[in-house]
């Protein structure tokens, strides 16, 4: 069964949010290695429940907190999602070396991510 894995934190000053998160909660916030502007939270030790996430600039997508479900198949679900009444934002993009990422809204207008995990994503 798909389970979220990862959460995303909308922020106009990442930085500044990466601080109050790390003051406030002691999150280890570490800013990725990619080819976009992307801060890694690491909110816990894995022994402990929960899951990690990430800090993204604002934009029109993504203005709320957003969670990512893990999924086998990235192209079935959002034919899935389609077909149930949703829509896809953002289709089917590589996360160099993680997987297949694609954003949906469901029918209540909440939007979340879908993660493929694939390490030879390019």
């Amino acid at each position: 069964m798909p389970r979220p894995v990862h959460f995303e934190i909308p922020a106009d000053d990442p930085e500044r949010a990466g601080k109050f998160y790390e003051d406030v909660f002691g999150w280890q916030i570490s800013k990725w290695d990619g080819p976009e502007d992307y801060w890694l939270i690491k909110s816990g030790d894995k022994e402990q429940p929960g899951i990690d996430g990430g800090i993204a600039r604002k934009n029109d997508m993504l203005s709320s907190v957003t969670n990512t479900i893990d999924v086998p198949d990235v192209d079935q679900f959002t034919d899935k999602i389609k077909s149930k009444g949703g829509t896809v934002l953002m289709p089917k993009m590589a996360v160099p070396e993680v997987g297949w990422m694609a954003y949906c809204k469901d029918t209540e207008g909440n939007i979340f991510g879908l993660m493929q995990m694939d390490p030879t994503a390019k």
